[in-house]
């Protein structure tokens, strides 16, 4: 029986907190990012000037983990983007659009009642390890 191989997935570059989760798990080529919110990596602490800031931030944390996967924001396939009030979902995708700039990943956005630490935005990601090549659309 052939098995799938998994691997955890961390890097200091990006918060750690002590919780029963990791940084990123990745099955054989995929690799699913778990939600990153907009937290220094050195103190811990939600980065100060708002939801951009905080976008800004956890999409740097995010890139710190592709890289430890030894991918970058072109291999993410998928993401979704919590945020605690939907009415700053136009300041987010500004600062998206600086992180993913063509062939978007597919994504989900969702406003929620709360989000750890009192962040206004976090961001999980879906990756597949590899050269990513683009294809014309079957439409």
């Amino acid at each position: 029986m052939a098995f799938t191989p998994r691997r955890i997935i961390h890097t200091p570059r990006a918060p750690v907190f002590k919780g029963i989760y990791s940084q990123a798990v990745l099955v054989d080529k995929t690799m699913y990012v778990s939600g990153q919110l907009g937290m220094d990596p050195a103190s811990g602490q939600l980065v100060p000037g708002g939801v951009k800031n905080e976008a800004k931030q956890a999409l740097v944390n995010m890139g710190e983990i592709l890289k430890a996967a030894g991918c970058d924001y072109n291999n993410v396939v998928k993401t979704t983007v919590l945020l605690a009030d939907i009415n700053d979902f136009n300041d987010v995708n500004e600062i998206y659009r600086q992180f993913f700039q063509t062939n978007f990943p597919a994504r989900a956005a969702y406003q929620v009642a709360a989000l750890p630490r009192g962040g206004r935005v976090e961001i999980e990601a879906v990756a597949v390890l590899g050269p990513i090549t683009e294809v014309s659309s079957c439409l």
